[in-house]
């Protein structure tokens, strides 16, 4: 298979650890984070990669703490049972724990590695770190009876990779579609003489190419790739449950979680286009094409003290919600930023960047990480920042006691893992039930009909663009796009980034934005991959980033990066790979997690790869998984999964959870109750009696931080009725 070389990026985040060595856990992420790297670019797969290697590492940590459970290891998870008898107690548990992840690990990823097209690459480092050690690969019994933890390690190994065979995932004919078929003909990109309106606007439509590389520079040998992973909404779940799940039928059983409803589909328009959900939806990525010019001396602050800080609850949901919150004409959305930082207490300092480098720069940054580790990888390069940023104080939830290296890293990756395994398993779903469009088909489609504005103007139709001043117009004569013998006239032009037909050599040149014919817009990204090979909605991205970043702010007990500032520099022209830029250096920076995540959804859209529709539906299932993964791992961490955890609802109601300011305490039947408000550390923060006369009762958290409590409920005779997780934002 061939490789191709691309263009190296700067090294993302390079803040160098001060908690001493690296632990065992992270070491071996790091080598699967390369091997992600130089594998077919499949972020469910690599999703599922991160989440099962981080079970095996967590569980072979769990198996000496008093207090935590493990997931798999002698647990009967998503029902595929994993025996386990027990092992001696070690002399020494860090070296214990050290060898039984090891061998876990070189086991499972050269399984999983051993047939990607950087193969050579990826197992040599496997064996390098494994050798380092001095550990020997050919102990490979799983028999630990005897006490091994190289057996062990093996074994643990052996049955990941056997839950894995049969998870739903098809590994065994690797993750190949069984039931999948577009609805529409690929879209030829090699030449621009393709009837585009014959397709269903509202489907997905493959794309065919003379030469196909994936986003981490491999070659594919198909001119037309397939839909990846329709059917992934089956694969064996973490958090998400059947009360999340609906079974619905696209010509076969599709598994969607947490169903967001329909996209907009095109309508009829009568003379008003632009008043069409779908066309504006598509109408404003055309838009932010418009901005990528580096000629274009349009500056913006880019500091967390300009942009950034949405709440949640600031999400469009109607058609003219999303019209306010996103900026057709200028870019960007209704975020104003942050008034100070936290831990300087001082304001962020202003950075006035050039709009087009910083929306070029994000396009490619979040494309699918620096190295192309796909989104959930590059999230564990964040989590990895993070935990080696000097001002991080390693505490779960940001309280109790500082854990050790190896603690926080098993944890932070299982709680990670299984957010982002969980979050390909809920997108892919929708996205093979839905079958959406990419703005590459819907633009060119809508264009190709015509105009939607004015009847009474050349090239209308129902289903054509808008007309929009500056933006979509339609081609007159003498213009310098009617065509040699005028065959373009009457046509319709958009004002957008020109496309890869305009660079001949990327590190001299840039396309640059002009007037084009709109049968022939283009998304910002290379000419050899153009836009992924799957639907669009809902935006993988989107769900991705934000159930990180809930999970980031959970496990760290700050919803802001250490110091209150994350960064990633850029230099002027050595950064973007297929065109010239940016042409002036300068930092990314973000507050929060969740600014860091917002800005990955607009990236998205300037990048031409997703409408709004696509984002904000991904962004709020996102957020839904990272809380409940954290809550999920919690469990595990303090072996309460045989605890009750839920209450009899006829006796106590607690809500909302998450819980912001304010917890309400419902009483629903006759009986006294005693509460206590316990924090992770196991400190009784807040305690109140309450009796059938008082109905509700509010307890204030305003004073508690972010992070993990419980609420635990004892009757009138101070007998234990229950114990309930709240998540505090």
């Amino acid at each position: 298979m061939k490789k191709i070389v691309l263009i190296i990026m700067a090294v993302w985040f390079t803040i160098p650890t001060i908690n001493g060595q690296h632990s065992v856990a992270r070491e071996w992420n790091e080598v699967l984070l390369s091997a992600i790297r130089v594998d077919y670019a499949r972020p469910t797969v690599h999703a599922r990669n991160l989440f099962h290697s981080s079970i095996l590492m967590y569980d072979a940590w769990a198996i000496f703490d008093s207090q935590a459970e493990t997931v798999f290891l002698g647990k009967t998870f998503k029902d595929f049972t994993t025996n386990f008898n027990g092992i001696a107690a070690p002399t020494n548990t860090e070296e214990a724990r050290h060898k039984i992840i090891s061998y876990a690990m070189y086991r499972l990823l050269n399984h999983r590695f051993g047939s990607s097209p950087g193969a050579t690459e990826t197992l040599q480092n496997i064996n390098d770190l494994f050798s380092s050690y001095g550990y020997n690969s050919a102990i490979n019994s799983t028999d630990y009876s005897n006490g091994s933890y190289e057996a062990l390690g093996n074994y643990m190994a052996e049955q990941m990779i056997a839950f894995g065979l049969q998870d739903n995932s098809n590994e065994e004919f690797d993750y190949a579609n069984s039931y999948y078929t577009p609805s529409n003909d690929p879209l030829l990109l090699e030449s621009y003489n393709q009837d585009y309106t014959t397709i269903d606007p509202n489907k997905w439509q493959p794309l065919s190419f003379d030469i196909y590389i994936d986003q981490s520079g491999n070659e594919i040998p198909l001119d037309t790739p397939a839909f990846l992973s329709p059917e992934w909404g089956e694969v064996s779940t973490y958090c998400l449950t059947d009360l999340d799940l609906d079974i619905l039928n696209a010509g076969f059983d599709c598994y969607v979680y947490k169903d967001p409803g329909e996209p907009h589909y095109i309508q009829n328009s009568d003379e008003d286009g632009i008043d069409d959900p779908y066309k504006w939806h598509f109408a404003l990525v055309a838009s932010w094409s418009s901005h990528l010019d580096p000629n274009d001396a349009t500056t913006i602050d880019i500091s967390p003290g300009a942009i950034g800080n949405v709440n949640i609850d600031d999400f469009p949901e109607t058609f003219e919600e999303y019209q306010a919150f996103y900026n057709f004409d200028l870019g960007g959305d209704s975020g104003t930023g942050h008034d100070f930082n936290p831990f300087t207490n001082a304001p962020y300092e202003q950075q006035m960047v050039k709009r087009s480098d910083y929306a070029r720069v994000l396009a490619e940054f979040w494309a699918d990480g620096p190295d192309s580790e796909t989104p959930p990888g590059h999230w564990f390069t964040i989590l990895n920042y993070v935990s080696d940023h000097p001002e991080l104080e390693k505490k779960f939830g940001g309280q109790g006691e500082i854990l050790d290296n190896l603690e926080w890293d098993v944890k932070a990756y299982l709680t990670l893992g299984g957010a982002m395994h969980d979050s390909a398993v809920a997108t892919w779903g929708i996205k093979g039930y839905y079958d959406y469009i990419r703005p590459i088909s819907a633009i060119r489609y809508m264009a190709a009909k015509g105009q939607s504005t004015d009847a009474s103007l050349p090239s209308y139709d129902p289903h054509g663009l808008p007309l929009i001043t500056g933006l979509i117009e339609i081609i007159e004569a003498g213009d310098a796009l009617e065509g040699d013998s005028g065959e373009f006239i009457g046509q319709i032009k958009i004002n957008a980034w020109k496309g890869p037909d305009y660079i001949t050599d990327p590190e001299s040149e840039s396309a640059g934005v002009d007037w084009i014919l709109g049968t022939r817009w283009w998304p910002y990204q290379r000419g050899t991959f153009v836009t992924p090979p799957f639907a669009g909605y809902v935006s993988g991205h989107s769900t991705f980033s934000r159930a990180a970043a809930e999970v980031l702010t959970l496990f760290t007990g700050d919803m802001f990066f250490p110091g209150g500032m994350g960064t990633f520099d850029v230099e002027t022209n050595n950064f973007l790979v297929f065109e010239q830029g940016p042409s002036e250096g300068f930092t990314l920076q973000w507050a929060t997690y969740q600014d860091a995540s917002d800005q990955t959804s607009l990236s998205r859209i300037w990048g031409g790869i997703h409408p709004p529709i696509d984002d904000i539906r991904g962004r709020l299932i996102g957020a839904d998984i990272g809380v409940e993964s954290f809550n999920m791992s919690s469990e595990y961490f303090f072996g309460t999964l045989s605890t009750p955890t839920e209450f009899d609802f006829a006796t106590v109601k607690i809500h909302p959870n998450p819980a912001t300011t304010i917890l309400n305490i419902s009483i629903v039947n006759t009986t006294d109750v005693n509460i206590q408000l316990i924090d992770i550390t196991g400190k009784s923060v807040l305690e109140t009696s309450l009796n059938s006369n008082v109905g509700e009762f509010k307890l204030d958290l305003t004073k508690c931080k972010t992070g993990l409590y419980f609420v635990k409920v004892y009757d009138k005779n101070n007998s234990f009725v229950g114990i309930e997780k709240i998540v505090k934002l």
